[in-house]
């Protein structure tokens, strides 16, 4: 034991240490080490599966920040989430197979380090199985139903769309209902998005027996893909959900990452790989080509174009693979490779299904340009016949190359900080009066990057406080002692501005340097991960990396934003405030909050004396601003969706909740249209531009703001058909910000108004003018 104790501490010493803040001992029982072979599934674990298996829950127990031993606690939250992670809507599996696996719930302690150096992975592949079964009669079952085309929608009978704390359906014959309904939902959302006329909503297109037949089509190939999917795992995705379910169970944010996911994982953070530039979606078993990376090899080959299907792809001389039906992740390893080699594509024309042909192209390094900051420069009338000027910097996340195994550090030099400092620079050449820095749905990154980035606002003094398990604290100091900007500047945050995002925040807020505006807390990450490799020298292929949490960070006035977040100092209406599944509180088995003692730092206090007449001004505007009189509208819808979570499977009653959304959605885009468009200039100001004389061209007024971010559904599964009611949630991206609730950045341009950033745009020509001696930077309390 004392040896392995040694080696953990040495391999942890040896570990990359680029810290991340994005979104024990074995007990007395024993388990026979068998290599779990499984007919059923005809998948053997692979030859290293076994020995990562337990190494990965020793540095678990040894090295994440709670030091929680692997006892029969972590057990059954290892098992619970393991089933969760393959059955999330409690559907398949039935309360007979929960009963039949409570054997392994109290002691897969004992499985995975009960033995010598290797784990039992037996449940992990027994649990599979006969989710594989369960799904397998899930399809079959829904493929009769839509074979007998017996469907009704004229009973009362409603759907709840949110089954995560659901009981397990009790038997068959219940998982059955449960499938039906299911079903039944999807064929009449999918109908009614057929029915209803584009152009006039109390207008119903009938639909004859073919358009009926297309759509139990369409249903039925997307279940085939989907049972193809779950039922045909090998051993490495089988893997990849085991370790995460027992990663999850000491915290959300430590993960186990396969090569691919660490591959995914460093292009994140870096915003450049090696590859052809393009965007590759999945679409019935294919992959497909979404868009082309401007200046890509698949875009100056012009022999690519988008909904061009992928069906093979081959490497050098080697013959080609077929990868229809394949996992897109796969397909995405398989065409990505060493900068300077070739791949061959052969494709299936979007303009020509029965054609094929073979693209050869040569791996560039693609760098994500789409994915770095930007900003915008707003210029209006200031009410006395010249021009006011602010600047509003977009912070997607707080991106940093990192290394991994093969990578070799050889991507992209992209830094939040460098490129922001770019783009302050910038605005300031152009006499700005002041800045915001927009930092919703920023999910975090790079910790190191955080400490630079507020560094540029303040003068010197702590940024962070992070404390490691054996209660040190290390204090992270601003790394100069110049200041970039010195303005009035405000910090524009959300439920989804986490971690990286928060420090900023915090740090801001705490010095008086900044006014935070937006929803009523930030998530609430406030834990600080690092890259691991797992260590396996005899391994003859890449055994994974574990990020894990090894620290919590704390504020400089001593307060964490673990589980809390960061509250605003003027927090503006937003559905997001009404959700109780937002953010580190949501989440399983999260750290709680607590606090350390505080940093030696010096208030600047520029915030504090404004505060109360910044939030006054802000108070009556949105008190009479229409687009906030929709959202709280829209608050009020959401409530009680909140406390239902159910649909309608009556066709009538599903008809009448679309209509009355979209005659809403109507009135409220008539109502926008005849508005006065607004009397300013908005110039997009890139990294790459900023060192340029001059200004762009300024934005065409028809695109000057920018989209309020959808919600998808509370499900996991597709928006698509569902009615308004049903897609409330107006601010909201259910996808994840991190691996288990990550959430990417997703911002279009000008359909919907912001109300949000429009008003902290008030709120910062408010604080300019207390801020100014003469008063004469004015900036009209009303839109």
């Amino acid at each position: 034991m004392r040896m392995f104790d040694l080696k953990i501490k040495w391999v942890a010493a040896l570990a990359a240490m680029v810290l991340f803040v994005i979104l024990g001992c074995a007990t007395g029982k024993t388990a026979q080490s068998s290599p779990a072979k499984n007919i059923a599934t005809g998948i053997d674990p692979g030859p290293n599966d076994a020995r990562i298996a337990f190494i990965t829950a020793r540095l678990m127990q040894e090295v994440q920040y709670s030091e929680q031993q692997f006892d029969q606690s972590v057990s059954e939250k290892f098992f619970d989430g393991y089933l969760e992670s393959l059955d999330p809507r409690r559907e398949n599996f039935l309360q007979s197979d929960i009963d039949g696996f409570a054997r392994y719930r109290t002691n897969l302690d004992a499985y995975t380090i009960g033995g010598r150096g290797r784990a039992d992975l037996s449940p992990a592949y027994d649990i599979y199985n006969r989710f594989k079964e369960r799904v397998t009669q899930h399809a079959a079952y829904v493929k009769e139903l839509l074979k007998q085309d017996k469907l009704k929608f004229d009973n009362d009978d409603r759907i709840a769309l949110d089954r995560r704390h659901a009981p397990w359906p009790k038997n068959l014959a219940e998982a059955q209902q449960l499938w039906r309904d299911r079903l039944r939902y999807e064929f009449l959302q999918e109908k009614l998005g057929r029915e209803l006329s584009p152009t006039n909503e109390n207008q119903i297109l009938p639909l004859n027996k073919t358009n009926l037949t297309d759509i139990a089509a369409q249903l039925q190939k997307h279940y085939d893909w989907t049972l193809h999917m779950m039922t045909n795992w090998d051993s490495d995705a089988i893997l990849q959900y085991y370790l995460n379910a027992l990663v999850h169970a000491y915290d959300p944010h430590s993960d186990y990452l396969n090569t691919a996911h660490a591959e995914d994982f460093s292009i994140g953070m870096s915003l450049s790989l090696y590859g052809i530039g393009a965007q590759l979606v999945e679409e019935d078993g294919y992959c497909t080509i979404e868009s082309l990376i401007s200046g890509g090899p698949a875009d100056k080959s012009k022999q690519l174009q988008p909904k061009d299907k992928i069906v093979a792809v081959a490497q050098n001389n080697q013959p080609p693979v077929n990868v229809v039906d394949v996992e897109l992740i796969k397909v995405v390893g398989m065409i990505r490779g060493p900068k300077g080699t070739q791949v061959r594509l052969t494709i299936q024309p979007a303009a020509d299904s029965t054609a094929r042909r073979v693209v050869t192209l040569t791996r560039e390094e693609i760098k994500l340009e789409d994915q770095r900051a930007k900003a915008k420069l707003i210029e209006s009338p200031d009410g006395h016949g010249g021009t006011n000027r602010i600047g509003v910097v977009n912070v997607p996340s707080f991106y940093a190359p990192i290394g991994l195994p093969g990578n070799d550090g050889h991507l992209a030099t992209n830094y939040i900080s460098t490129d922001v400092a770019t783009l302050v620079k910038k605005l300031e050449q152009e006499k700005v009066s002041g800045i915001i820095l927009d930092l919703r749905t920023d999910p975090g990154g790079s910790l190191e990057e955080s400490v630079k980035f507020a560094g540029l606002f303040i003068k010197d003094g702590p940024i962070v406080l992070a404390r490691s398990t054996d209660k040190t604290v290390n204090v992270y100091n601003d790394p100069d002692n110049s200041v970039l900007y010195s303005g009035p500047l405000i910090v524009l945050a959300n439920r989804f501005s986490a971690s990286a995002s928060e420090i900023v925040a915090g740090a801001l807020q705490d010095y008086g340097r900044a006014i935070i505006v937006g929803d009523t807390n930030t998530f609430g990450k406030g834990t600080v991960q690092q890259l691991l490799a797992i260590p396996l020298p005899t391994a003859t292929s890449d055994p994974g990396t574990l990020k894990i949490t090894i620290r919590k960070f704390y504020r400089v006035s001593g307060a964490s934003t673990q589980f809390k977040g960061v509250a605003s100092d003027i927090v503006l209406p937003d559905v997001l405030n009404y959700s109780s599944d937002l953010g580190e509180m949501a989440l399983e088995n999260p750290l709680p909050w607590d606090t350390s003692a505080p940093a030696n730092y010096d208030k600047l206090n520029l915030v504090q004396p404004h505060l109360n007449e910044l939030r006054l001004r802000s108070e009556v505007r949105v008190a009479t601003n229409q687009d906030f009189n929709y959202i709280r509208q829209d608050i009020d819808e959401f409530k009680k969706l909140q406390a239902d979570k159910t649909a309608a499977l009556n066709e009538q009653e599903a008809l009448k909740e679309q209509q009355k959304s979209a005659a809403k959605n109507k009135t409220r885009a008539a109502e926008r249209a005849a508005r006065k468009m607004p009397d300013e200039k908005i110039y997009d100001i890139t990294v790459e531009n900023a060192m340029k004389p001059g200004l762009p061209t300024p934005e065409p007024l028809t695109v000057t703001n920018e989209n309020v971010l959808l919600l998808k559904t509370f499900e996991n599964g597709s928006v698509s058909g569902m009615s308004t009611n049903q897609t409330l949630l107006i601010g909201l991206k259910l996808n994840s910000a991190e691996t288990n609730g990550s959430f990417a950045t997703v911002v279009t341009k000008a359909i919907l108004p912001d109300p949000v950033l429009d008003e902290t745009k008030y709120i910062l020509g408010d604080y300019i003018a207390l801020m100014s001696s003469t008063n004469r930077i004015l900036i009209a309390n009303h839109p």
